[in-house]
């Protein structure tokens, strides 16, 4: 039985998923509660993280992997790329199974070594992305108004409130979305930033490939992220930044972001490249992201505190926090995120791609003065693309019209403009 367990959107998802593949393997950053929401559905556990148990598995997965994978079923097995052999056993029992479904379900917080493993598991093992908590799942916003319904033009929510001060959304940017952090008081609850921090970079950078790596570069490279998050700063410029007195080859700055990238702390956010304008009018550099705006608070040195007379500095940190919720509430429409920005200075911080292709035009603005400016972005657009479409024959040039356009806020209403655009208060928002 889990204690104080909080429900999280991706559970239905993974009880769909093990109805349909043989295995599933959800990956995701430590400590958002990939382990727990496994243990939910499993009749069995192989905890590699266990140090007591740990040895005697890694033995008998080095000598026969099968043997592990007896018991009744779903079988947990959590860590398991520290053991890597173990990917192909589950894929051979799942072929001998006949395919059976529901039989494994594969967790981790990094990225395995490819090199290690025969099979792709492709058709046997069904891959799943879990993040931090969003604001709805830690009870904080009231999920009122859907993603899903607005999609589907089913939205009835105007007027309705958030409960959410910015001073709430500050708080909860630095406390961020780690489960743990709610079991415990406001006050102790922030320092689980900085606790996340200091193990990435004093511990698991160098253990996820077993190589010795300098925390330094780790935090100033994990800093400098933070600094420029959702911007398009390029590599060169994060190198320059995190030098300090001396230099920092391209060598080891790639080796370092690539470990954090398969710690899943960092990421980039790649752009949305339609044919409206010329390659080179069109914005193609990735915007830099962080996991969760509680890493990049700690990293930053930013307390609640700080940012209520910092605004601007928070607007990043707020975008942050949006990016995270979006990507949560838009798993089960199988959602994709990027941006689209451009040299004339038009842009959509995000754009939300959904599986059927339909997509959503997304700005964010902190306050209520920058909803105009988001208005005009979103509605400029959405034009250049109705003007791009009566230019051509519908060819595979077309691009089908925005299915949403909408901009998230801060604020605590709401409602929906004559133009159609949707303002959405963060602490309303839910799947």
């Amino acid at each position: 039985m889990i204690k104080n367990y909080y429900p999280r959107i991706i559970d239905k998802i993974i009880l769909r998923s093990l109805q349909i593949s043989g295995g599933i393997q959800i990956r995701g950053i430590k400590w958002c509660g990939k382990s727990t929401s496994a243990q939910k559905v499993a009749k069995t556990v192989i905890d590699f993280g266990d140090a007591d148990a740990a040895p005697g598995y890694i033995a008998t997965a080095e000598i026969s992997p099968s043997l592990l994978l007896k018991g009744e079923k779903p079988i947990l097995i959590d860590e398991w790329q520290d053991v890597p052999r173990i990917w192909d056993a589950v894929r051979t029992a799942i072929d001998r199974s006949g395919g059976e479904p529901g039989q494994f379900i594969l967790t981790g917080s990094s990225v395995e070594d490819r090199r290690k493993i025969v099979h792709t598991g492709t058709g046997r093992i069904l891959k799943l992305d879990m993040h931090t908590m969003s604001l709805l799942e830690s009870g904080e916003s009231n999920g009122k108004v859907s993603l899903s319904k607005l999609f589907n033009k089913e939205n009835d929510s105007d007027g309705t409130l958030s409960d959410l001060s910015i001073n709430d959304l500050i708080y909860a940017s630095c406390r961020g979305g780690f489960p743990q952090s709610l079991r415990l008081n406001r006050e102790n609850a922030l320092f689980i930033g900085t606790n996340y921090l200091n193990d990435i970079v004093n511990d698991d950078i160098s253990r996820v490939d077993n190589t010795e790596r300098n925390p330094v570069i780790a935090r100033r490279i994990i800093r400098s992220y933070s600094r420029n998050i959702a911007t398009l700063v390029t590599d060169k410029s994060i190198m320059k930044d995190i030098s300090g007195d001396g230099n920092i080859s391209s060598q080891t700055y790639y080796d370092y972001t690539n470990a954090l990238r398969k710690l899943f702390v960092i990421s980039e956010l790649d752009a949305w490249s339609p044919r409206i304008r010329s390659a080179t009018a069109i914005r193609s550099g990735t915007k830099r992201m962080i996991a969760d705006p509680a890493i990049a608070a700690a990293a930053l040195g930013l307390s609640p505190t700080i940012l209520e007379k910092d605004l601007k500095t928070f607007g990043f940190l707020f975008e942050s926090l949006v990016a995270r919720d979006l990507e949560v509430y838009s798993t089960p429409l199988n959602g994709h995120l990027s941006y689209y920005r451009d040299r004339y200075g038009l842009e959509a911080d995000f754009v939300l791609h959904l599986s059927d292709g339909r997509y959503a035009l997304i700005e964010c603005k902190l306050g209520e003065k920058g909803i105009e400016e988001g208005k005009s972005h979103l509605l400029k657009l959405r034009d250049l693309i109705r003007k791009h479409n009566t230019e051509i024959e519908r060819t595979e040039d077309y691009i089908e019209e925005p299915s949403l356009l909408m901009i998230i806020t801060g604020g605590r209403i709401a409602y929906t403009t004559e133009e159609g655009i949707n303002i959405v208060p963060i602490g309303c928002l839910g799947p």
